[in-house]
């Protein structure tokens, strides 16, 4: 694809939230950061999203996972999509990857339909777009060396000269460096690795071959609370010095508001409430959003189950009937 270059990102700026572990270790790169420039002009739509629907069939009953989703990732931004198990976070971000089929809908990159790509074009996407899962591990064979994991995607199936090897093994080294990792990590397996060393490992396999937007898919799931800072650390990092745009999936809203630009919230596969990170999660419209920002624990028992009492009493409430277009905050979904 012969797309113009991304723009780079605003500065990454501090923005701690004591009641959130993870969150208060972790620098913000907030809409505040990415609008830094006054009269600066809009950057293009690098992914869009329009009235996605993907549903299952199973047991001979229909599974409406996607309906009628909208969303836009511009260059060099990060959106955030949050909700609850079962929202249908992961299958749009599958979806986006072709890892699913669609039902409906459109989903353009750099202006490009992909919604229903061929393998060979797929697979000369991947060089623009890849993803991070949770499990680290189903990036890494445990059979094949780490530098040799980190080859694969510049090599696909050519074996190549001497001299073509040595550029790519350098690069392999360079790039584990940029993580984080020593260059001799190339030489190991994943099984020699802790978890938290093994996505800085997937992370680099995913950014090797120069991508222009990385699919984040609850990249910090698996991961302990120390651990999670690190790779928010990492990740806001190598946006700001790449240029990288996200699109990054998780349940914790509070962790999302510090690497999101922008956030979406699903329910039942629908789009109930997206806008700014600090809109969306300071002034919510929604009572299920609201409900998500209290998921987060706090220390004091007596005001933990008051913030459970009103969890409870806020996903009771039925979501709106409609999902609501990019940039809107409007209560319910309804336009």
């Amino acid at each position: 694809m012969n797309a113009p270059r991304i723009p780079a990102p605003g500065p990454v700026v501090n923005n701690p939230v004591a009641s959130n572990p993870v969150a208060s270790k972790t620098v913000a790169a907030g809409p505040e950061a990415s609008q830094a420039v006054p009269g600066a002009p809009q950057a293009e739509f690098l992914l869009r999203v329009s009235d996605l629907s993907v549903a299952y069939r199973h047991d001979g009953r229909v599974h409406q996972a996607l309906d009628r989703v909208s969303l836009d990732v511009r260059a060099g931004e990060t959106v955030g999509v949050v909700g609850e198990s079962g929202a249908g976070k992961s299958t749009l971000g599958r979806a986006v990857l072709g890892l699913v089929p669609v039902t409906s809908g459109a989903i353009r990159f750099a202006g490009q339909d992909i919604t229903r790509l061929g393998r060979r074009d797929r697979v000369a996407l991947a060089a623009h777009l890849q993803v991070v899962f949770q499990d680290p591990d189903s990036s890494l064979n445990p059979a094949r060396t780490i530098g040799s994991s980190l080859a694969e995607p510049l090599l696909g199936q050519r074996r190549p000269r001497a001299e073509a090897a040595a550029k790519v093994a350098a690069k392999v080294a360079a790039m584990l460096e940029r993580v984080g990792l020593p260059a001799e990590a190339a030489g190991r397996y994943p099984r020699q690795f802790s978890g938290g060393q093994k996505q800085r490992m997937a992370i680099a396999r995913a950014l090797i071959v120069s991508p222009r937007l990385v699919v984040c898919d609850e990249a910090l799931s698996a991961l302990d609370l120390s651990v999670q800072a690190q790779i928010i650390n990492l990740l806001l990092e190598l946006r700001r010095d790449l240029g990288l745009a996200y699109l990054f999936i998780g349940h914790d809203l509070a962790v999302v508001r510090h690497v999101a630009d922008r956030v979406v919230v699903l329910r039942q596969g629908r789009v109930v409430e997206q806008g700014s990170a600090a809109q969306v999660c300071e002034q919510p419209a929604e009572p299920y959003t609201r409900a998500l920002m209290t998921a987060a624990p706090v220390p004091d028992p007596a005001q933990e189950r008051a913030r459970l009492a009103a969890r409870v009493a806020e996903l009771s409430a039925p979501p709106g009937p409609e999902s609501p277009g990019p940039g809107s905050t409007v209560p319910g979904g309804r336009p």
